[in-house]
């Protein structure tokens, strides 16, 4: 065989590196504090537009969302940039329940294929949904997801703030990577949770780099007031936020520690595993009260 015909694509998925260039240009990081408000939902929507869809829902429905996203390895942005498709479209369309993981599937195929360099497929989503929608029913919503966003879709997210924040801080080297995945790890549940729909993306990542580092770096809490300072000459938002935003992160990260250790499964078996993909969210699928 012509060595020169032998395909040498690895099944490996290549990942882009940070740039240092962008990483030290301090207006990248102004640019994107400047421009963050534009992106966030412009309301509780729970309380004054939507009639059908309650807090819990919205949960349930991120949560599929965070899973699906797990199960299929997608980049970290991909999440957090769906998460907030789907709050601003909710902040303008009224959604019915039974529309809800639809709007969230077209939210996370459309956050794909900005972010992920093999997008997800059509036909996964509709699968991850129990085939309770169709594909058709998924291309009609992802034309709405773009029309109410006018497709503007670059985003700003927590993510965006991550390394612009965690390269100002000039942690240790062997202390980087596992603050960086701890606190990707809490962006991801705070994405899930309701109560941060209206925090500033850059709070947000401000919030989950402080309570990681307090959790990995400073159980004890002695460099809080150090990393609090830090944080606002970075970021400019008020210290006592900043405080708040992290121990509301923490409490965040703990309940969920809990709720995992109280609904612990039974030792898994080799037909769990074949079984175990994340399932349509039944208390939002095709209930009319």
């Amino acid at each position: 065989m012509d060595p020169g015909l032998v395909c040498c694509e690895s099944e490996v998925i290549q990942r882009a590196y940070e740039d240092p260039v962008l990483l030290k240009d301090i207006r990248v990081l102004q640019t994107l504090l400047q421009t963050e408000d534009k992106y966030m939902p412009r309301h509780s929507y729970f309380t004054i537009f939507q009639t059908d869809i309650k807090p819990y829902m919205r949960k349930m429905v991120a949560q599929w969302m965070l899973e699906v996203c797990e199960e299929q390895r997608c980049e970290e942005e991909v999440f957090p940039l769906a998460i907030n498709y789907l709050d601003r479209v909710l902040c303008v369309k009224v959604i019915h329940r039974t529309s809800l993981q639809l709007l969230g599937a077209a939210c996370m195929f459309l956050s794909s294929k900005l972010k992920e360099t093999c997008p997800l497929s059509a036909e996964k989503l509709v699968v991850y949904t129990d085939n309770s929608i169709g594909l058709q029913q998924l291309m009609d919503m992802e034309s709405l997801v773009l029309h109410y966003l006018r497709w503007d879709l670059s985003a700003v997210t927590p993510h965006d703030f991550l390394e612009q924040i965690l390269s100002r801080l000039q942690f240790d080297v062997n202390q980087y990577d596992r603050l960086k995945r701890h606190t990707q790890t809490f962006i991801a549940l705070c994405c899930t949770d309701c109560k941060f729909m209206l925090y500033p993306p850059s709070m947000i990542a401000a919030g989950c780099i402080g309570a990681a580092a307090r959790g990995l770096c400073s159980p004890e809490g002695q460099l809080d007031s150090k990393l609090l300072l830090r944080l606002h000459k970075i970021t400019h938002i008020d210290v006592d936020c900043l405080r708040s935003c992290q121990e509301q992160v923490e409490e965040t990260v703990s309940s969920n520690l809990m709720s995992l250790s109280e609904n612990s499964p039974k030792t898994p078996t080799k037909s769990d595993d074949l079984n175990e993909q994340p399932t349509t969210p039944t208390d939002v699928r095709d209930i009319h009260i």
